[in-house]
């Protein structure tokens, strides 16, 4: 009979097809969009300036001066990262109000409006259009990015959370890949195309629409947060089928009777709660070091490396076309290893490698003229930053945003998360040509220490979550703050 349940057992642990679909149902209007419009905007640059020049010309009766042009478009690429912030604190509170599902469902309404808005530019002459539009698909980026982790780790079991939570990391990936491959010249990124291009951000939109319906809620949100059993008995069996619904319902109904009487959690409500004390810094830390790691520095070089290398200028736009599917597939094989090897495996061998990159970044960047071979070692440098950040820090931070909190604070979380998140991602674009301009090459030595400490925090502090339920998790950061403890407030309870 033994022999026969470990037959059994690996049936056991392949995840249900619907599981699968409502993961990407969930992911293509979700972080899917973050990436596409992270990355599509890049390509129409010089065509939208061109448009802008002869608006202001047509306005005016003379040519708008390159300051104002240069702070018009850097206003249309910023106003994205704007859009996010507001999007992420919002997106907490809609998920509690309107669920995990519906919160992605009423997303795409601000997708949907930035298409028309940036498509409808060029045909009324108002490049406003294009600054409004960038705003609302930063909103819908930001609610996407908060709440898509969140209703895929819900949606997950225990064993495949890792994997399953990989697919925030795989569809920016893909985003990133898609908007580079559209904005091609061979597709969409001749001169007369830029308004179609820029408005595709409602594709992505409306398969969202047409899909993520079919698919239920969370079921953690429909017995947690609304008490609504009949409903989370028949989620679990649309994921999981009728052999896997009754372990998650089990899982599902510890953490209610731990959360009895608690109410969703405010953002500032964290900040005074002395049990998720380390699970907050924890994520503050790993969300800002997300972006102060040098990944966005390491995009600014890349065009001068290309150029260094000897490729064509015209031919950089498939190189970095190969960049992007270097990513997806780093993505997918984080995705493949995760559940394996273990999160905090992953995140510190990540920030381990990216530490090594960054010394010999600075080397190869400081004797780039001692020989033609150089600039390919940097670009090599490169590409194992790129990796190393995919394998590790790219993927894993969104899962333990996820895995480190509780149904009622969860929400909470991600919002601080996303903020700290999206405010990094702001002053890295604002304060980095600064810092090159200060300190050429060595900067990557700033970047060596943010990977460097990182990796020393999560080695020393976070507690590996691989197959864990949330309460054993919340379990380890008690046994933490004992150990970490001089003086003893009382133990506190440990949680069933």
């Amino acid at each position: 009979m033994d022999f026969d349940k470990d037959m059994a057992q690996p049936k056991k642990k392949l995840p249900n097809k619907s599981l699968l679909l409502a993961a990407c149902a969930a992911c293509i209007g979700g972080t899917f969009q973050y990436g596409y419009n992270v990355s599509v905007i890049n390509a129409p640059t010089l065509h939208v300036q061109n448009f802008i020049n002869q608006t202001w010309r047509e306005r005016y009766q003379t040519n708008i001066s390159v300051d104002a042009l240069t702070l018009l478009w850097s206003t249309i690429v910023s106003i994205f990262t704007v859009g996010g912030l507001v999007g992420v604190t919002v997106g907490g509170t809609l998920s509690v109000k309107l669920g995990r599902k519906g919160t992605l469902l009423v997303n795409n309404i601000f997708a949907l409006t930035a298409a028309l808005l940036m498509g409808l530019s060029y045909p009324t002459g108002l490049f406003e259009l294009l600054v409004v539009g960038r705003f609302f698909t930063g909103v819908n980026a930001g609610i996407g990015l908060c709440v898509q982790p969140l209703y895929l780790g819900e949606i997950a079991p225990t064993a495949f959370r890792g994997a399953m939570g990989m697919g925030t990391s795989i569809s920016i990936t893909v985003g990133i890949l898609s908007g580079q491959v559209i904005g091609l010249k061979e597709i969409l990124g001749r001169e007369e195309h830029w308004p179609i291009l820029l408005s595709t951000t409602c594709v992505p939109a409306f398969l969202q629409l047409l899909t993520l319906p079919w698919f239920p809620e969370s079921p953690r949100y429909l017995l947690i947060d609304k008490g609504d059993d009949k409903g989370c008995k028949k989620a679990l069996k649309q994921l999981h089928g009728l052999a896997g619904c009754d372990g998650e319902r089990d899982d599902i109904e510890k953490e209610r009777n731990n959360l009895r009487d608690f109410q969703a959690k405010k953002p500032w409500e964290l900040f005074t709660d002395r049990s998720v004390r380390w699970q907050l810094l924890t994520i503050m830390l790993l969300n800002a070091a997300q972006q102060l790691n040098g990944i966005n520095a390491i995009y600014f070089y890349a065009e001068y490396l290309f150029t260094q290398s000897g490729i064509p200028a015209d031919k950089i736009p498939y190189v970095t076309v190969g960049t992007g599917a270097c990513e997806c597939v780093t993505a997918l094989t984080c995705g493949l290893l995760i559940d394996r090897l273990g999160r905090k495996v992953l995140i510190t061998g990540g920030y381990v490698l990216m530490s090594i990159c960054c010394i010999l970044f600075t080397l190869t960047l400081s004797f780039q003229d001692a020989s033609p071979v150089v600039p390919y070692f940097s670009m090599a440098c490169l590409f194992a930053f790129i990796l190393s950040f995919g394998l590790g820090p790219g993927g894993v931070t969104n899962i333990l945003t996820t895995e480190l909190f509780t149904q009622t604070a969860r929400p909470a979380a991600y919002m601080i998360a996303g903020s700290l998140n999206w405010l990094s991602f702001f002053l890295i674009g604002l304060v980095f040509p600064f810092v090159v301009i200060g300190l050429q090459q060595y900067c990557f030595l700033v970047f060596l220490a943010v990977c460097s400490l990182t990796a020393t925090y999560i080695f020393f502090v976070i507690p590996e979550t691989k197959n864990k339920t949330f309460v054993e998790i919340q379990n380890d950061f008690k046994s933490l703050r004992h150990r970490k403890a001089h003086n003893g407030d009382g133990a506190e309870p440990t949680l069933f």
